[in-house]
């Protein structure tokens, strides 16, 4: 885990609240815990996000995932402010956002933060390369040098040779890929990217997943990734939040919400993602005394790998070697790993203790 330092988000409390009197609403949910409905039905208001905290560090690629209806839309527009919270804190490279008064919040969001819609959002009548220098065009950017830097935003996209097409020349895929160039464009430091390859076919969609993961390897842009998709999720997010009725459920990596899901929704959620690519070796093993008060001694010639090393190559390690796997830190034996514990661990996702 990152130091506070290197925190480049910190949402403290937030809610949202639509309908005429949300401040009347919280006051009414924080001293008789009304529930979602009862709010619905009391006040005719809705509650959109609810008591919402969370954290991510530098360069990270955050996801907030749910089913339709969960607020993970509602609540990344807090982030830049298209909605205001009914209450809460938000602070981005330690600004607070809240804070901010109208022109400065315009420059802080063309300064900072960068946002991909799902749908693509470009410009028709513009042309590719002016479609992508747009927000250094607002930024007042000299013309030669924001056509010089979106040309070069384009090139790391791998569209170099359509700058001078339009919008309805390009595939939906290679829209996308625009818009994403544009948002990268003013260089900025968060980016937010809402269900940004939702409505693209499962080929193009995964294609795209690949070239955010390179970009992003590359780019190393702190990152908050909304997606309805847990496999998306999983591919993409170094940490996954899961959200239902507006509030923030689980957040973790992968494997931690996989291995120890919070609850029965979030069992069910995860329960059809293979556990293959997302398990690793240290939430599998069992402590080495463990092993040796049951089974003695561990074999000299154990195979070894590290605390990263993924289910699917314990389990290939397991069918040709009949012995139990050594995991090691620093050159340090740290646990071991039976067939049992891998067989346990594909039938029932627990993890061995």
């Amino acid at each position: 885990m990152m130091e506070h330092a290197d925190r480049v988000i910190e949402i403290s409390n937030v809610w949202k609240i639509f309908g005429a009197k949300p401040e009347q609403a919280l006051q009414a949910i924080r001293e008789r815990g009304l529930s979602k409905a009862e709010v619905l039905a009391e006040f005719n208001a809705v509650v959109g996000v609810a008591d919402v905290s969370l954290s991510v560090n530098r360069g990270e690629i955050f996801c907030v995932m749910g089913l339709s209806g969960s607020g993970k839309s509602t609540l990344v527009r807090h982030f830049n402010r298209l909605l205001e919270p009914t209450a809460g804190k938000i602070e981005i490279e330690g600004t607070d956002v809240m804070a901010l008064g109208p022109q400065e919040l315009q420059r802080f969001r063309n300064r900072k933060i960068g946002m991909v819609f799902q749908n693509f959002a470009l410009m028709p009548h513009r042309s590719v390369l002016d479609n992508v220098a747009m927000p250094l065009e607002i930024r007042q950017v000299a013309k030669n040098e924001r056509m010089r830097q979106a040309a070069a935003i384009l090139e790391i996209v791998e569209l170099g040779a359509w700058g001078a097409k339009f919008a309805h020349e390009l595939s939906g895929g290679m829209q996308q890929r625009v818009g994403l160039a544009r948002a990268l464009a003013a260089n900025p430091d968060v980016l937010l990217m809402d269900e940004p390859f939702s409505a693209l076919d499962p080929l193009i969609r995964r294609q795209l997943q690949d070239e955010f993961i390179r970009l992003s390897k590359i780019l190393k842009k702190t990152t908050i990734f909304i997606t309805h998709d847990l496999d998306e999720a999983v591919r993409i997010g170094d940490r996954i939040a899961i959200m239902r009725d507006g509030k923030m459920v689980q957040t973790g990596t992968a494997e931690d919400i996989v291995m120890h899901p919070a609850d029965d929704y979030v069992a069910d959620f995860v329960a059809g993602i293979s556990r293959l690519k997302v398990v690793h070796a240290h939430a599998v093993m069992q402590p080495v005394e463990a092993y040796r008060a049951t089974n003695g001694p561990v074999p000299a010639d154990a195979p070894q790998v590290s605390g990263q090393e993924t289910l699917s190559n314990l389990i290939t390690l397991a069918i040709d070697d009949a012995n139990p796997i050594v995991v090691q830190e620093a050159g340090q034996d740290v646990g071991i790993i039976t067939r049992s514990d891998l067989l346990r661990t594909v039938i029932e996702g627990t993890e061995v203790s």
